[in-house]
């Protein structure tokens, strides 16, 4: 059908007034109204409080999720200002809460240095929320104002006088936006913990009203990120005892570091740009990495620890072990990346490149014993590392030799383009032979495993790529390990777990997530990888010719429920599936691998502090800490896992 052009004209064009076009694209400005879109809003209005905590007037923040769903954030700052705006001719107040792109983080001397990206935050909160109450104490005297959806519903009236300033804000996130308005205590937690880590000069008060039992934690830690590098290292033996920590500032920007190395093998150094987490990187961990390893290298060839005919010690190998934050501060953060959080700025690289040069250089100089450890764990580590190049390079001379690059095992698809394809990962040969009957042949691929892998928490590199089965896996992913990790190399944009519903599955499953956490966090954070939920019960009809399944149920409590609503339980069977290969091909097409029809859990990564503790002490070494957890989540294990 023909259509009329004539009919695209000023009238089709619709201009959104206000906060409109917040409520209509809020993926746009929170990036998603899932979990992480909705806590997103809390971090808005409390990095407001920080920003005034940066600027050297707040000294506390008061953080509460209330029994109503609401949220209310207190500080002690300044007070957002009340006063007539000079271009809008309202009070500032209500420009700050109804206008994008409005406040003091534009070129103004209201804030030098902030963590606001794009200055929208309290005003998207605003949008986003059925209702906010807004009250100030400024100028002697306590103002308020209400919103509902980012429309002004009360003016702005004077309800009393203080001498003390800050700010409160309360609001409901709206349920028309968000998939669901429950907060989650433990994620709020991570973040203000971490936030408190950054700021040393500030205290937050978290609590939580909703239980019947209020809960409420502090955090305020005097020594800022060198408290933070402890508390990454908690479970591990140091080698230095005491962490490292320097500082520096030029017209560029502020730099703060601290660090300690660990007898572990597993590298934690986390980036930060005006409190906001780099989880992409960008200058300031390049100056960084760059300035380590030089500095490392010129300290060991000094002290004659590495010979002259020796080849200089690796990024990778002097980072072995290693907690470090870096965190820097400068007057225009920007960002870049997938997720706009790679820092840009070339003039901090610099800056981080010669702060760490010379502090790191003057602690060795100073501090021989714990320097001398250090560099004989870097050296430990690059021996180890050249016997896992060895070890890689046989593999991939025997993959030429045998005339091909893939695993044997591996049933790859036809279609070649990654974002198109799926990996499942299948315990054993049985499933991994079901699974190849059942799948979609042009874009699923499978690839079987046969038993448990090893733990790479406990094994140093060169151990882990002596296993047929991690090499498998690199091999079939395609992007490589360590510093020749490479994302677009991935084969497959979904890579996916398919483990028996049992503890040996779900063992399993925990072992590929530490291989793929601490080789591939990448590929967590491109959300690639997703574990498969396949069903626990089948559901039949006694004495009928088909035998075919009527339901399938996933866990215990579904098939009780089943069981009680049905009229005469006594006409049906329920099949126990103890594993994948007892399903037949049709059986699991219909129930893991239908696109239409399977159940799919992403695995994303919130924090990745409290990703790494976890990890640390559930496949770690420490018996204590594994304990400790085990015992403080016990009230969140499954059932089925009881017996482990």
């Amino acid at each position: 059908m023909t259509k009329d052009k004539s009919s695209y004209s000023g009238k089709d064009i619709k201009v959104l007034k206000g906060l409109d076009a917040v409520r209509k694209r809020p993926g746009m400005y929170i990036g998603t109204t899932g979990p992480r879109g909705l806590h997103h809003l809390v971090y808005e209005i409390v990095d407001n409080s920080v920003d005034e905590a940066l600027a050297g007037y707040c000294t506390r923040i008061d953080v509460c999720l209330n029994k109503d769903g609401s949220c209310t954030v207190i500080d002690n700052g300044r007070g957002i200002p009340v006063d007539k705006h000079p271009e809008m001719h309202i009070p500032t107040l209500e420009v700050v809460l109804t206008v994008l792109h409005a406040g003091g983080k534009f070129g103004g001397d209201g804030y030098p240095i902030s963590g606001g990206l794009h200055g929208v935050g309290v005003s998207v909160v605003n949008a986003l929320s059925s209702r906010m109450i807004v009250r100030v104490k400024r100028d002697g005297g306590i103002y308020e104002m209400e919103f509902a959806r980012g429309k002004t519903t009360e003016k702005m009236k004077k309800i009393g006088t203080s001498k003390p300033t800050g700010t409160e804000v309360i609001f409901w996130p709206d349920e028309e936006i968000f998939e669901t308005v429950n907060f989650d205590f433990d994620t709020l937690s991570a973040h203000f913990r971490e936030t408190a880590f950054l700021t040393k000069t500030i205290k937050i008060r978290f609590r939580d009203e909703r239980g019947e039992e209020p809960k409420e934690i502090e955090y305020h830690f005097d020594h800022g990120i060198v408290d933070y590098v402890k508390f990454l290292n908690q479970n591990k033996e140091t080698i230095n005892k005491k962490p490292i920590y320097f500082e520096a500032s030029t017209d560029a920007g502020q730099v703060e570091v601290a660090m300690q190395w660990s007898t572990s093998y597993n590298e934690m150094v986390i980036g930060f740009a005006n409190n906001i987490h780099t989880e992409e990187g960008g200058t300031h961990l390049e100056g960084f990495r760059n300035a380590l390893t030089r500095t490392i290298n010129d300290y060991a060839r000094k002290q004659k620890l590495l010979k002259d005919k020796e080849e200089n010690l690796s990024g990778e190998d002097v980072r072995s072990g290693l907690a470090a934050i870096v965190s820097v501060r400068l007057h225009e953060p920007q960002f870049e990346g997938q997720t706009k959080t790679k820092l840009g700025n070339t003039e901090i690289r610099g800056l981080v490149l010669t702060a760490v040069g010379n502090g790191l250089s003057e602690y060795l100089e100073e501090n021989p014993t714990p320097a001398k450890a250090i560099v004989r764990k870097a050296l430990q580590e690059s021996k180890a590392r050249a016997a896992a190049r060895k070890a890689r390079d046989l593999t991939r001379r025997k993959n030429v030799l045998e005339g091909a690059g893939l695993p044997g095992k591996l049933a790859d698809c036809s279609v070649k383009d990654p974002a198109l394809t799926e990996l499942y990962i299948v315990e054993g040969d049985s499933a991994g032979g079901s699974a190849k009957q059942a799948r979609e042949r042009s874009y699923q691929a499978i690839l079987p495993l046969r038993g448990k892998i090893l733990n790479v928490e406990r094994a140093p590199l060169h151990r882990a790529l002596s296993s047929d089965t991690i090499n498998a896996l690199i091999t079939a992913i395609g992007t490589g390990i360590g510093e020749e990790f490479d994302a677009s190399k991935a084969r497959y944009h979904r890579i996916i777990i398919m483990t028996d519903a049992d503890v040996d599955g779900a063992h399993i499953a925990i072992l590929l997530l530490t291989f793929f956490f601490r080789y591939m966090p990448e590929l967590i954070s491109l959300g690639y990888i997703y574990i498969a939920c396949p069903p626990l019960y089948g559901l039949k009809k006694k004495n009928t010719r088909t035998g075919k399944i009527l339901r399938y149920l996933y866990n215990d409590e579904a098939l009780r429920e089943c069981m009680e609503n049905l009229d005469d339980p006594d006409k049906y069977d329920v099949q126990r599936y103890k594993g994948l290969g007892e399903m037949d091909p049709e059986q699991l097409w219909e129930t893991t691998m239908q696109p239409e029809t399977r159940t799919l859990r992403q695995v994303t990564i919130d924090d990745m502090t409290d990703v790494n503790r976890v990890v640390e002490a559930l496949m770690g070494t420490n018996v204590d800490s594994r304990r400790e957890l085990l015992q403080e989540h016990a009230k969140d294990i499954d059932e089925r896992f009881l017996d482990i």
